[in-house]
């Protein structure tokens, strides 16, 4: 059975075609697999878990239907969606994990990450990141009525959106420098993450040593996966929406 890895698909209400595409891909796929490790932005946002959603029902039902018939289920924050807390993790039988976190894939320890913390050329942005990753800013925005954290994620969205049109694209890409610090510092040879929509296989060297690193894409018009077992290391797959 494989293990499967997903990122970035920025699920919302305006995107039925990506809801569907989802929807798809845990029946064709992540049904039948050993794993599936969500690796951020799996939502365009997210202001508490308290806010339920037609949308965000329904796919807490297809997540619990694939964990109800024995598949892992590992969801970890992205810069969208980092106030996924545990009670939703509960409803839907998933497991949250710390960015970074290095898991066993197959014998070989793999580091997994979001991503975002890896692009250090954006200084505004890892400002605004170490804010709003902060615990106590966190419980407090919680605390306020959900009127006023769908305002403020409105806002903060639009705000995004404005600020990225300026950069230039290599701010908004991971730093190389970065990469290779942070799998020195996990001491592994292989790194996958999202955040950047930019799919790709890098090669990078790693303390004097060959080692990899793999890019989700993001699910605009196609499903992006990486998929591995015990018999092959990962590949990186896509599909058109159907």
């Amino acid at each position: 059975m494989s293990t499967l890895f997903i990122s970035d698909l920025h699920l919302e209400e305006s995107r039925r075609d990506i809801t569907d595409a989802f929807l798809g891909f845990l029946e064709a796929k992540a049904m039948h697999a050993n794993a599936l490790y969500i690796l951020g932005d799996f939502f365009e946002a997210w202001i508490g878990d308290d806010e339920r959603t037609p949308l965000q029902e329904e796919v807490a039902g297809a997540l619990r239907k694939v964990t109800d018939a024995g598949v892992t289920l590992y969801l970890m924050h992205g810069n969208r969606d980092f106030l996924i807390g545990e009670d939703y993790c509960n409803r839907i039988g998933g497991t949250l994990l710390d960015d970074p976190t290095v898991v066993d894939l197959y014998g070989t320890p793999t580091l997994l990450m979001h991503g975002d913390s890896l692009c250090t050329a954006d200084v505004e942005y890892q400002k605004f990141r170490a804010n709003m990753r902060n615990k106590q800013w966190q419980a407090m925005f919680l605390k306020r009525p959900l009127e006023d954290r769908q305002l403020v994620a409105r806002q903060l969205r639009q705000m995004s959106m404005a600020k990225n049109q300026g950069k230039q694209e290599f701010i908004m890409d991971v730093t190389p420098d970065e990469v290779v610090r942070v799998m020195e510092e996990y001491g592994v040879k292989r790194l996958i993450h999202g955040h950047t929509h930019r799919p790709a296989i890098h090669d990078h060297t790693v303390a004097g040593e060959p080692a990899e690193r793999f890019v989700l894409g993001d699910w605009d018009s196609h499903v992006w996966w990486i998929e591995a077992d015990e018999n092959q290391p990962p590949e990186l797959k896509k599909e058109a929406f159907r």
